[in-house]
């Protein structure tokens, strides 16, 4: 048993991705160094890690969950955890249950306004694997989701909704960015996602028309993140953040094309990857150094 159990935690942690909670995880410590504006409180910046790690790696352990039957219909997903075994369903409920509780936890322990919507910030979380069964536009319920994370941070730091304007643009922007390569990740499975009955933007109009929505997507997360920008008062640092940003939003949708999408995992990885520590480094250093 001893020998086992670290074998079951590391099967969860790759079941659940838990690395890639440095695509949004990033925003909402913006968010949250906007709200304290100089007056910094790490044991609140614990607590919202805390709250937005759990909180994504219970939505990712139910989205595992719900989806493995169809996961296993598709060669790019048949390996993951609970399609092999390597995780039993029973484990991966578990890992949901403690994340949710230690979200809840966390949010306690921010402030009763935080633990009051807690719930609320769930019901996207719950609602987005079941969005590819009855939408086109599952890609949208999770951009939802995520907008939750960046307001969540503010509220987190406030306790109040008074002036919380910068984070519910930062919040669309986050959100809008994640949908919109969310729909380029599914270019990948428009075959398997028509003959299984899985909804998708590309699956519904074809991978050229579902290109060119997320680049619109991503038109208007940029145009969000400069709004943010504005509205949070920050300097030249941020907007050569920002500047780097829009090459890294370009370079994806250049490199993934409807007739070589062989870059797919590239675009996902490299260029978000890059795109929400970069702005949060720029961010950071302009409130600290301006």
């Amino acid at each position: 048993m001893t020998v086992a159990a670290p074998g079951r935690v590391r099967s969860f942690l790759r079941l659940v991705a838990i690395e890639h909670s440095v695509f949004a995880l990033p925003f909402a410590y913006l968010s949250a160094f906007v709200a304290m504006d100089g007056d910094y409180r790490w044991l609140d910046l614990l607590l919202i890690t805390i709250a937005m790690v759990a909180g994504r790696t219970f939505a990712m352990a139910a989205n595992r969950i719900l989806d493995r039957k169809i996961d296993a219909q598709n060669p790019r997903t048949r390996n993951r955890e609970l399609v092999t075994g390597a995780v039993s369903v029973r484990t991966a409920w578990t890992g949901a249950a403690v994340s949710l509780v230690l979200l809840f936890v966390a949010a306690g322990l921010l402030n009763p306004l935080c633990l009051l919507l807690s719930p609320l910030a769930v019901i996207p979380l719950v609602i987005y694997p079941y969005a590819k069964r009855f939408t086109d536009f599952p890609h949208y319920v999770l951009a939802l989701a995520q907008a939750v994370a960046p307001v969540g941070a503010w509220l987190a730091i406030t306790g109040t909704f008074d002036g919380s304007r910068p984070a519910w643009v930062l919040g669309a922007a986050v959100g809008l960015w994640i949908g919109g390569f969310d729909i380029i990740y599914a270019c990948q499975d428009v075959e398997v996602d028509r003959r299984i009955g899985v909804h998708s933007t590309p699956a519904r109009f074809g991978v050229r028309t579902a290109l060119h929505i997320s680049t619109v997507t991503h038109v208007l997360t940029f145009a969000l993140f400069v709004w943010f920008g504005q509205l949070a008062g920050l300097g030249w640092l941020w907007w050569v953040g920002l500047a780097l940003t829009a090459v890294a939003f370009a370079y994806q949708h250049i490199v993934v094309t409807e007739r070589d999408l062989s870059k797919v995992n590239r675009a996902f990885f490299t260029a978000n990857g890059f795109v929400g520590i970069a702005l949060f480094v720029f961010a950071l250093l302009d409130l600290i150094l301006l």
